[in-house]
């Protein structure tokens, strides 16, 4: 020890170089750590294989009669069926219960996907406190082996036909004027995964995805099929490659990625973690120095684009991991969401204009699927409109459906309220003193993208969603079509504080959203503090400037 700070001492005094002295003390030998180093390897993985398969779910099944309903949605190519597992609590009405489907597309090689999928579903109907909650108040829907082809015979991503489920094969294999999949009877797979979606539409859907032996030749995969070890980046939200196959909100993402570091996994954040800006046509110049990831469309996406469902995946290293952060979107579904004051998914905001929104109507969870898959895909008739600039303590939101109601609507307030006129159904004289009362001077129009024609009103109720800036408005007069709404959840307005705002919320139910086109929502509302704007320079600059 003496002797080390000695040397210390003459290098500082001398300037003398140390890499010398350190060449003969420092022990740079690897073997020692080599000695030490886990060979996880050395065990084996069980290979799950088709009769453990089928012979686990006919266990769960009898064990778990009521709770547990396993189908069969269709044959592979080669007569193996693909199996849907459907656990919820038949004690409590399923028109109450939200719908998630949980699936594992790239299934084959990326194995731990598919028996993600299975330690999900034995959780699942545990005895554990939040698996018993989950049954309550959701449906939950598990494909766990939707290639089986891929998953007990080739450690290849294809189906025989070569097409792989994930990707369905590209875009060309879509119609996406009747969001139909061209290639249907050749991937059952696909389609299989499709007729699901169909049925039962569901507000999530997680898509599985895990280690991989698709980097090995067929000839280099050997025993490498079962040793332990193998594990691969785990990835929460998105897809690498497809940027567009992640949940809309990353809030959504940020509590899958909780819950798996709270088991003790953590998640890449893609983009964000290798600080990189979003790629897109006009930035091709660049892009050496954008994501890798493209926006794409896969077999998943179809039931966003259908029924407004909340899409994610994961990449698992673990099971365990896989789990936890299964856990934590399924927990989304049995919690109140921040902007929400109801238990349920953030999935009923069908339409959006400057922080206004068109929004399921519904009592329960079967009502506003039912709405919201109604208004997703009405929402290309919908023009929407506000009183602009926008003014605080008051607040318009204007949405017309179809071409006849948005012929209605006129930049000009004097226009519009003329046009307003015609309407039997609306008290035009109380939006005109609401008009006359503020500074705004037009109304600002987002065109429907559809103008062709006109497909009536809507059948199965319509909300509308309007957001006050501060915490404790008093709110004074809220109108639809000029007729004073009163405070009721089914049929009326409700407000909450969420998300930093006081959320106002329209309800308009069946028996009135059918005999209208036209909505034109008003609010008056009394701030709960006094804000101004206007930067003044310090007084010496305004002082001196006198003085000129």
């Amino acid at each position: 020890m003496k002797r080390c700070k000695l040397i210390w001492m003459v290098a500082a005094w001398t300037g003398f170089e140390l890499s010398a002295c350190f060449a003969q003390t420092e022990n740079t030998s690897i073997d020692g750590a080599l000695e030490r180093m886990a060979r996880p390897w050395t065990n084996r993985v069980h290979r799950l294989i088709r009769p453990e398969f089928d012979a686990t779910l006919k266990y769960w099944a009898g064990k778990h009669p009521g709770i547990l309903n396993v189908s069969t949605v269709k044959k592979s190519r080669e007569g193996v069926p693909i199996q849907l597992l459907k656990i919820t609590d038949p004690e409590v009405a399923d028109r109450n219960k939200q719908v998630a489907l949980i699936t594992a597309l790239h299934g084959g090689p990326e194995r731990t996907g598919p028996t993600t999928a299975m330690r999900v579903a034995e959780w699942l109907l545990s005895d554990e406190p939040e698996a018993r909650k989950t049954r309550e108040r959701q449906i939950v829907l598990l494909m766990p082996i939707n290639n089986p082809y891929a998953f007990f015979e080739t450690d290849r991503f294809g189906n025989s036909t070569g097409i792989d489920p994930y990707t369905g094969g590209g875009p060309q294999n879509w119609d996406f004027k009747t969001m139909t999949y061209k290639a249907g009877d050749s991937v059952p797979e696909v389609q299989a995964f499709l007729d699901v979606v169909d049925k039962f539409q569901p507000e999530v859907h997680v898509d599985l995805h895990g280690t991989g032996l698709q980097e090995y030749r067929v000839d280099q995969l050997g025993d490498r099929t079962r040793y332990q070890g193998q594990t691969m980046f785990e990835v929460t939200g998105s897809a690498y490659s497809n940027y567009a196959l992640r949940p809309w909100d990353w809030r959504v993402t940020e509590a899958m990625i909780a819950a798996g570091e709270q088991a003790g996994y953590p998640s890449d954040r893609y983009e964000a973690d290798a600080q990189r800006a979003y790629w897109g046509p006009a930035m091709q110049p660049l892009y050496q120095f954008t994501w890798r990831g493209r926006p794409n469309f896969y077999t998943a996406q179809y039931a966003y684009a259908r029924y407004h469902t909340m899409v994610s995946a994961l990449e698992v290293g673990w099971e365990a991991s896989g789990l936890a952060r299964v856990q934590g979107m399924l927990n989304i579904g049995n919690s109140k969401w921040l902007s929400e004051n109801r238990i349920g998914y953030p999935v009923d905001r069908v339409r959006s204009f400057i922080g206004h929104y068109v929004t399921a109507w519904g009592r329960n969870a079967a009502e506003r699927r039912r709405s919201r898959i109604e208004l997703w895909g009405r929402q290309p008739e919908f023009t929407q409109a506000v009183l602009y600039p926008q003014t605080d303590g008051r607040d318009t939101y204007v949405v017309a459906i179809g071409a006849k109601a948005a012929a209605l609507l006129d930049s000009e307030p004097a226009n519009l309220l003329t046009n307003l006129n015609s309407l039997n159904t609306v008290v035009a004289e109380s939006i005109g003193k609401f008009i006359k009362a503020g500074p705004e001077i037009k109304l600002a129009i987002d065109k429907a993208s559809s103008r062709d024609g006109d497909s009536g009103s809507v059948k199965h109720g319509i909300g509308f969603r309007l957001r006050l800036p501060y915490r404790n408005p008093d709110v004074l007069d809220v109108r639809l079509n000029g007729h004073l709404l009163a405070r009721n959840s089914s049929d009326g307005f409700e407000i909450w504080r969420g998300n930093g705002y006081t959320q106002l919320q329209i309800n308009v139910p069946p028996g009135k959203a059918d005999s209208e086109t036209l909505f034109f929502v008003s609010c008056i509302y009394l701030p709960d503090e006094r804000r101004a704007y206007g930067w003044m320079p310090p007084n010496a600059v305004m002082d001196s400037l006198k003085e000129k």
